[in-house]
């Protein structure tokens, strides 16, 4: 991969920010997707450590916006090797209490933006032949959660469309895995509270939330390995097992 131009949605922190780190040291050129440009002393840092990083601002869930994105990568660098749709968002509240605004909201930048960056992704990756693209779901989008009706859905649509992305771009030898996260420590399991946190744990054989680093190290693999499409690799420390 030591040529390869990666592109990463959502990427200023949390899991997205992970795969940064992550693959920066081993690619050509690391492009990363924000919603809002990084502060400029954090953009300072991860320059000096990694001057193979480019951040481009965009909506992913915004078709022109998405659209743009995949034409600036080609315009700097004239090649995408590999995508992956990190961006999402959460609004959690139980089904009943829902509204239709927060429900749409959520599945415009986790699925309508994952479908946008793939469909202009995957028509860059069918002329070169070649390419990998990796959604990030959840194991919510296979067993759903109590209060989270419009992020299981969005998410089980992620894995629908990386099945069908698969078979699709598997004639130009193009492979669309997921990776689908349990409890990891990022800015949304922060907002858990202690009692959420403890009964969570006690679901998770390892006893443990996982940590960003580790869904990044996933996402390289299925990134590099060549005989693997339309697969979802649960990451959760058993606890669907």
């Amino acid at each position: 991969m030591t040529d390869d131009v990666i592109l990463i949605t959502g990427a200023a922190h949390g899991i997205g920010r992970a795969a940064v780190a992550q693959l920066a040291p081993q690619v050509g050129q690391v492009v990363m997707n924000v919603h809002h440009e990084l502060p400029a002393d954090d953009w300072a840092q991860l320059q000096a450590k990694w001057p193979n990083v480019t951040q481009l601002v965009g909506d992913v869930g915004d078709e022109t916006s998405a659209e743009q994105l995949v034409a600036t990568v080609m315009a700097r660098f004239g090649r995408l090797d590999g995508l992956v749709n990190n961006a999402g968002i959460t609004h959690d509240k139980l089904l009943t209490r829902l509204r239709g605004q927060d429900f749409a909201a959520v599945l415009q930048t986790n699925l309508v933006g994952t479908f946008n960056m793939t469909k202009y992704a995957l028509k860059v990756m069918q002329r070169q032949h070649r390419g990998a693209i990796v959604n990030v779901a959840s194991v919510v989008g296979l067993h759903g959660n109590i209060g989270q009706a419009n992020y299981a859905a969005s998410k089980a649509g992620v894995i629908g469309l990386t099945k069908t992305t698969a078979k699709e771009g598997a004639r130009r030898q193009i492979r669309c895995n997921a990776v689908a996260p349990g409890m990891i420590t990022t800015a949304m399991t922060d907002q858990l509270s202690e009692p959420v946190t403890t009964a969570a744990l006690a679901e998770i054989p390892l006893h443990r939330f996982g940590t960003p680093a580790e869904v990044a190290q996933v996402i390289q693999f299925l990134l590099q390995q060549p005989y693997l499409t339309g697969q979802v690799v649960t990451i959760d420390g058993g606890m669907t097992i």
